[in-house]
């Protein structure tokens, strides 16, 4: 994570304050592990930001690093000046997520000498960055010391809104098949999303049947995939001739997505790969998501990308999930459910299996290459997002809940979800026309993937929990 650093400054406030104060976040963001870039003293007084041409320096040092600053942190340890923050930002042309701190007066030191005025001088920089038209994000205390705990948690939650925004700039998302003839649930606009930076490449199942067929037992590839996916999963009651389709299948996806130059993907499954290659595509699609390389099932390409954006603001893998049945009577807890392609992340223990749904319709043995286990108690926060082809704009929900011990006897990948005012948001879900899958992840940062796609991304999302009252 590299972040570019504003240190505002205003003359007629104690310019030493700016001194320390730049000196300070320094500190406390190369702790954190965050590369800065940052005017230094040389370049401008203190290293900070006031004049015409102070501004110009900033900004020509914010293009030089474009490529690798994923936010920009302006930092208020006195007033600042409103106006140079705003033309530094406007003038580098980033395009990058921005946090707006102040420091906070100490009410021992309110003389002329010492007193700061970050207080208010944090409104009129605000103002300013909204006049230009600049998104910005601002701290959970209206101001904060750099070496608090309560900025700490800031800007661990800024840089997961870093990782999401720049997650999703110029993404390229395979999509590995067509869409199953039963699933209208999933339908999405390429157009829609196209427009948002998001592209899709296409890999019809043909392709991969036939490059499959023409791949030997002994390809150093399907060895070396057969090799990864008995190490990855208890396959011990699996026959080895399933098991060879599925290292096939993976080289051939692995191959097809370095050569794209593809991130993600949503893979076609019912019940083409089972009736024509004699697997399922689970342990593949697994593997991938437990490295990081979020899949999503029946082409679900819009359900990836909240995979995909949990994922990153998190920095762990994600699953998708079915909102799939009512857990008893209570109206906060479900069953989340799928057949299933749950990374091995997300379960207490896990086999591979056959896929129970499938195997009545196709026969057992062309059913192959699930994993199978309930998912671990513990916190986790969802998203969905999907295209409104009718008002032309992404839309989407995000919250949090946690996966918990309840006892459930079932098959496939599954475990049991607590969400406070559940009711709330099944009735959103149902009236709004979102889908039956949702995105999962093992960690608390719906707040971060809100923030990331509302405020920076432009989209229209809905957050349960903050949006209804919920904890």
């Amino acid at each position: 994570m590299t972040m570019g650093l504003i240190v505002g400054n205003r003359g007629f406030f104690p310019d030493h304050l700016a001194k320390s104060g730049r000196e300070e976040m320094l500190r406390v963001l190369t702790a954190a592990g965050i590369d800065v870039v940052a005017l230094t003293p040389e370049q401008s007084k203190y290293g900070a930001l006031e004049t015409r041409n102070e501004v110009r320096h900033c900004a020509e040092l914010f293009k030089k690093s474009r490529e690798r600053i994923n936010g920009i942190i302006v930092t208020l340890p006195n007033f600042g000046e409103e106006r140079a923050i705003a033309d530094a930002l406007r003038l580098a042309d980033l395009h990058v997520p921005v946090l707006v701190q102040a420091t906070p007066d100490d009410p021992k030191k309110m003389t002329i000498a010492f007193r700061r005025d970050s207080f208010c001088g944090k409104m009129s920089a605000c103002n300013n960055l909204k006049q230009y038209g600049i998104p910005y994000s601002i701290t959970t205390l209206h101001t904060e010391s750099p070496d608090s705990p309560e900025f700490a948690n800031d800007l661990e939650w800024f840089s997961a809104v870093c990782r999401v925004v720049n997650g999703f700039r110029d993404l390229r998302v395979g999509a590995i098949g067509a869409r199953p003839a039963a699933f209208n649930t999933v339908r999405y606009s390429e157009k829609i999303l196209e427009s948002q930076g998001i592209s899709i490449e296409t890999l019809d199942l043909s392709e991969v049947l036939g490059r499959i067929e023409r791949m030997k037992d002994n390809d150093d590839l399907a060895q070396a995939k057969l090799a990864a996916i008995q190490k990855y999963v208890d396959s011990s009651n699996v026959p080895q001739v399933a098991l060879m389709k599925m290292a096939k299948l993976g080289a051939v996806v692995d191959q097809w997505m370095a050569a794209t130059e593809v991130s993600i993907s949503a893979v076609q499954c019912w019940t083409s790969i089972e009736e024509n290659l004699g697997v399922v595509p689970c342990t593949v699609m697994s593997m991938m998501s437990d490295s990081l390389l979020s899949s999503a099932c029946e082409v679900d390409i819009c359900g990836v990308l909240g995979m995909h954006a949990l994922r990153l603001a998190s920095q762990s893998p994600s699953a998708l999930l079915d909102w799939n049945n009512n857990y008893g009577a209570d109206p906060d807890k479900a069953v989340c459910f799928h057949c299933s392609n749950l990374p091995k992340h997300f379960f207490r223990s896990v086999k591979m299996d056959f896929q129970e749904i499938i195997a009545g319709t196709v026969g057992k043995e062309n059913t192959f290459g699930t994993c199978v286990g309930l998912i671990k108690p513990e916190k986790m926060s969802f998203a969905r997002f999907s295209t409104d082809d009718t008002a032309g704009r992404m839309r989407g929900y995000v919250g949090q809940g946690k996966f918990t011990d309840d006892p459930l006897n079932t098959f496939g990948g599954a475990g049991v979800v607590e969400i406070p005012d559940m009711q709330k948001l099944l009735h959103f879900i149902c009236e709004n026309g979102f889908e039956h899958h949702v995105a999962a992840n093992l960690s608390s940062v719906a707040p971060a993937v809100h923030e990331a796609t509302t405020r920076y991304l432009g989209w229209n999302m809905y957050w349960h929990g903050r949006d209804t009252g919920a904890c």
